[in-house]
């Protein structure tokens, strides 16, 4: 099976070629980007200024919490900033290896919620991680769940 076959066999009836050029990206994966970026700065942000937005009303905010939260809102701000940066610089390689780190997150958080009962917010989170991982999966010369993805081509 060729290349172009195992592609079409993923992605059906279009080519994935049209996302290995150069040019622009999708809208609808410029719009994935940029609403998880925005959200991904705004708990950043939260995390950073008020982290006591972040627990139940009758938690303890401490040192503790603010050092985490700190942690938190540094990766979620780092994720943020890298995902804006490699779609407007067109990375596509390195955006495709960032929206799946992202989506592997946002499932290992909800994941998080899950065990702590945050029943609420999983679906929002589970929703990011497989728009996330869909996205990635487009933008890959092959999609993540093949072998071929994870070796490095000549």
């Amino acid at each position: 099976m060729s290349e172009y076959e195992g592609t079409k066999e993923y992605f059906g009836s279009r080519t994935h070629s049209s996302l290995s050029s150069s040019g622009a990206l999708p809208w609808w994966l410029r719009t994935i980007v940029l609403v998880g970026a925005i959200l991904l700065a705004t708990g950043a942000l939260i995390a950073l200024l008020h982290p006591v937005m972040l627990v139940s009303p009758h938690d303890e905010i401490n040192g503790a919490v603010h050092v985490y939260a700190g942690y938190f809102g540094s990766r979620n701000l780092g994720l943020a900033i890298m995902l804006v940066a490699a779609m407007t610089l067109r990375a596509r390689g390195m955006l495709s290896t960032l929206m799946l780190l992202t989506a592997f997150i946002q499932l290992l958080d909800a994941g998080i919620d899950c065990l702590e009962g945050r029943w609420v917010v999983v679906p929002g989170v589970v929703l990011i991680g497989l728009m996330f991982s869909l996205g990635a999966a487009r933008l890959s010369r092959y999609p993540f769940w093949r072998l071929e993805a994870w070796r490095q081509s000549d």
